[in-house]
């Protein structure tokens, strides 16, 4: 919370101007772009981690696929990770978001932006449904980020179980899944401190179908699990706790 409010005071002026953008394009996300839409969350997450002594150290940006309908795979470490991954991604990406954190403020605006789909874990029927249109989307060159984990890692760097059922909606629209290795993200939120921080991303290699489709559900999960965690461990992150 502290960083966030440094990050309101140090933009104090850009705020109201920001905020009434964001809410606009929010309210009326059928009249722009997705790359429109995409650089105005990139515009003002620049703008916010500057406030914040934020930086992201991004890696492996080559690889991400260039033809779009793909879908990252992230370890989940807080209310952070997805504007980490936004400031150090050029293409445009939505996300499945859980409900509980749909409503936060800012968070539900820049959801709206990406035509997010909000998932009710308790609805086996409504997360189905959300898995076939997903896989539609990617299917028609859309890019989505899901965390496997379901819910943030309570172990900081370390990483929990990854779901297997997270991993349907690439199985069935037959994409790459790039593996994101997140490393002190969750120190930006969830620490309480304003120091500097460096947040680092890692776009790991891509698992293309060829790579997974003899593979089931939970195999892909424990490989993307291992990988992440593999990343972390070869970059300084692994012996926090």
């Amino acid at each position: 919370m502290k960083r966030i409010i440094m990050m309101v005071l140090r933009n104090l002026l850009f705020v109201p101007f920001g905020w009434i953008k964001l809410c606009w394009y929010a309210s009326h996300v059928d009249c722009y772009t997705e790359e429109e839409r995409y650089a105005l969350l990139k515009y003002i997450d620049k703008r916010a981690n500057q406030g914040g002594n934020l930086v992201i150290d991004a890696h492996g940006v080559e690889n991400i696929p260039k033809e779009n309908g793909f879908m990252f795979y992230p370890n989940h470490q807080g209310l952070y990770d997805v504007l980490a991954i936004l400031a150090a991604c050029p293409n445009p990406f939505s996300v499945v978001a859980k409900k509980e954190v749909a409503e936060v403020p800012f968070l539900k605006q820049v959801f709206a932006c990406m035509k997010a789909f909000i998932i009710d874990r308790e609805d086996i029927r409504q997360s189905m449904q959300i898995i076939i249109n997903v896989s539609k989307e990617v299917k028609q060159g859309r890019n989505y980020l899901i965390f496997a984990e379901g819910t943030r890692s309570k172990n900081g760097n370390h990483p929990q179980e990854f779901k297997g059922g997270s991993f349907k909606a690439a199985i069935k629209a037959k994409c790459p899944i790039i593996p994101v290795a997140l490393i002190d993200s969750y120190k930006s939120f969830d620490t309480g401190s304003i120091k500097p921080l460096t947040v680092q991303v890692h776009f790991l290699e891509p698992m293309m179908y060829e790579d997974y489709k003899d593979m089931k559900s939970v195999e892909i999960a424990a490989e993307v699990k291992r990988r992440i965690e593999r990343t972390i461990q070869q970059n300084g992150g692994w012996d926090e706790k």
